[in-house]
């Protein structure tokens, strides 16, 4: 058996878990400091959020930046950094999802980036990877999380799109982990059945590409993962029957905030291919992102089989309770189970279901070897996934 690769595990991140914990914010943020509020469409002003936000920041000079939409667009986030400029702003506060958090990293390194683009903070198909601007200085980010889905609140990561020339891409910066995260679980009670699944499934999929990966001694971090896992389909149905269950809620709450902080990945390998075919599908036609994900994650799984199959054996003993059977029928009913548990809650898992077509397949392949040279290596935990790789891949997803 393979040995725990090394690893660093850093993370700053100030969690403050709990009901009623909003209030709070005004012991985070400096009494002085100038700080940007940043929203989506306005879901926090009926839920309440809003309301608690401001009274707890009363006495806190706070401006406001609103309209980051899912899959947050390059084209919003660079009003909100000549804001910052203007203004001279020198805190960002996120209140929202995934989108938010993830738009308000870009607009952190952005207001301080030096060039002319800040496009060119990304990794695009006219910007390596291996020439990235790395940053050394961004505004400070604190959050209230209303969404759990991404592990955006407690993770270094983000992922932004430019709607004029249809990219979704994305890259990773320590000085964007936010200082604080507030996850009161109340706020997600107001969230429609389709963000509730969908949090579950991008969740799920976070978990799956460093759990489901090569065979190593990792037994922690395997454990860890199979909590996570366990606690999403334990609870996923409990929270779509009773969207008031608090005990529920805090738990899938703290669970997706678990799925991606790296504690999980700590000595193991990282698999991203179905977020990163998922993202192209996102980028093309604007679908939600977990659907692309759910659509995607079976045709990944069995391409590559025989190099999972000790962890997709793993998963069909620990987490779907199969003991009995051949390591290939094990690791055949742990991919068939999951997309059993995405269908049980209301996630479709055909391509269709997000707009793609046979005709599709190859502008997706295309789309992947533009990112492949960005990036200078291909996808996965073995980065042998290339253009041909994704056209077979898609081939073995549901129509």
């Amino acid at each position: 058996m393979l040995t725990c690769n090394n690893f660093v595990f850093h993370s700053p991140t100030k969690i403050i878990f709990g009901a009623k914990t909003i209030s709070q914010l005004k012991n985070e943020i400096p009494q002085k400091a100038k700080i940007l509020m940043i929203y989506g469409s306005g879901s926090i002003k009926k839920n309440g959020v809003y309301d608690q936000v401001k009274e707890a920041l009363k006495e806190h000079n706070v401006m406001e930046f609103s309209g980051i939409t899912p899959n947050p667009r390059y084209e919003t986030a660079i009003k909100a950094v000549e804001i910052c400029k203007k203004e001279n702003i020198d805190f960002l506060l996120a209140v929202g999802g995934g989108s938010v958090i993830d738009a308000t990293k870009f607009i952190s390194i952005a207001s301080k980036y030096p060039g002319k683009d800040p496009w060119d903070i990304m990794p695009h198909k006219n910007n390596q990877l291996k020439n990235l601007f790395q940053p050394t200085e961004a505004i400070p980010i604190g959050t209230v999380l209303t969404i759990p889905a991404t592990g955006s609140e407690m993770n270094t990561g983000y992922v932004i799109t430019r709607e004029s020339t249809k990219e979704k891409v994305g890259r990773i910066d320590q000085l964007v982990i936010p200082k604080f995260s507030i996850l009161d679980p109340e706020t997600s009670y107001s969230l429609p059945k389709r963000q509730i699944i969908n949090g579950i499934v991008d969740s799920f999929v976070h978990v799956t590409e460093q759990y489901l990966t090569t065979f190593r001694n990792t037994k922690i971090s395997d454990r860890f993962a199979e909590g996570v896992i366990d606690t999403l389909i334990s609870e996923a149905p409990v929270v779509l029957k009773n969207p008031k269950d608090y005990s529920a809620r805090a738990n899938i709450m703290w669970a997706s905030t678990m799925a991606l902080n790296r504690l999980i990945g700590c000595g193991v390998d990282f698999d991203g291919a179905t977020h990163s075919i998922g993202h192209e599908i996102t980028a093309m036609n604007d679908s939600d992102h977990a659907k692309t994900l759910a659509a995607v994650i079976k045709g990944v799984l069995i391409y590559k089989k025989q190099q999972k199959m000790k962890k997709l054996v793993l998963m069909a003993e620990r987490i779907y309770g199969k003991k009995e059977g051949t390591d290939e029928e094990k690791a055949d009913f742990a991919i068939s189970e999951t997309i059993k548990f995405f269908n049980s809650i209301g996630m479709k898992t055909t391509l269709s279901s997000v707009g793609i077509k046979k005709e599709n397949f190859q502008e997706i392949a295309d789309r992947i070897e533009e990112r492949t040279k960005t990036m200078g290596f291909g996808l996965g935990e073995h980065r042998d996934i290339y253009k041909d790789d994704v056209l077979k891949i898609l081939e073995l997803c549901d129509p």
